[in-house]
């Protein structure tokens, strides 16, 4: 399998891409199993994701072997069949409550960076390194690069980073926002796998509600905006979340969230 998942009974899901030797280069087989992967969290209810990537690279992008094997009309169709399923892998992903780590080492290009943008929270190794690399052979952005790049980076160093396809280092990549910290590469791992623990006791309901919020901010106009975020404070104020997140601060006890249902 090129996406392994394990869901643990207490709620935590670990996806990997399992191409390691390849670099985890993303071919039609392991965009399908990102999209499987990906809706099983869904089926499941999942309270955090952590996305790795085997072996000495993260993800070096699409799969370039698979795809000069083909040409003209049957490449297009075999690029969209790749890209539809990686999209809607990342779309379900993204419709879920729960929160998603990734932890990326080594070289990160193309729809790596793409899948490293789209996590809540990304964890760069001090080896890590990310370059575009699109428009070096000739390609045009996927995996919502183009999207994402421009909202954590600015669209001015977005298109840079885009068109010159220049290297960037983990502590620049940190630097500019494109990751969220940077851990040396030995702890990388295990700080991930903190990460993802704490979000997964956290409140999912509440984490789902603010990604939303957040992602919506960034197009719409401050009064609609101001609307949503009272709506959605107020309803999640009344839920088993909220009520457990008050008790415990006024009881000076750590909340217990896990025992409070996400959507009451």
């Amino acid at each position: 399998m090129r996406v392994g998942i394990e869901i643990h009974g207490d709620g935590l899901a670990h996806v990997t891409l399992r191409r390691g030797e390849a670099g985890n280069a993303i071919d039609l087989e392991m965009a399908r199993g990102l999209l499987e992967a990906a809706r099983a969290c869904g089926r499941a209810g999942v309270r955090a994701v952590l996305l790795t990537g085997e072996g000495k690279s993260f993800c070096v992008g699409g799969d370039l072997r698979e795809f000069s094997r083909l040409s003209g009309e049957a490449l297009e169709k075999h690029l969209i069949a790749v890209t539809e399923a990686l999209h809607e892998a990342q779309r379900t992903f993204a419709a879920i409550d729960a929160p998603m780590v990734a932890a990326v080492q080594g070289a990160v290009a193309g729809a790596g960076i793409g899948l490293a943008a789209a996590a809540d929270v990304t964890l760069a190794a001090d080896d890590a390194s990310f370059t575009a690399a699109y428009t070096g052979i000739g390609y045009a952005p996927d995996a919502g690069v183009s999207w994402f790049l421009p909202r954590l980076v600015g669209p001015k160093r977005a298109l840079d980073v885009l068109l010159t396809n220049r290297r960037i280092p983990a502590a620049q990549a940190a630097a500019i926002g494109l990751v969220s910290r940077v851990v040396a590469a030995d702890e990388l791992a295990a700080e991930a796998a903190r990460t993802a623990e704490a979000l997964r006791r956290g409140p999912t309901a509440a984490f789902g509600v603010t990604r939303r919020l957040v992602a919506a901010g960034l197009t719409s106009d401050l009064g609609p905006h101001l609307d949503r975020e009272a709506r959605a404070l107020a309803a999640a104020a009344a839920s088993d979340e909220g009520r457990e997140g008050v008790a415990a601060f006024l009881g000076k006890r750590a909340p217990e969230f896990t025992r409070a249902s996400p959507r009451s």
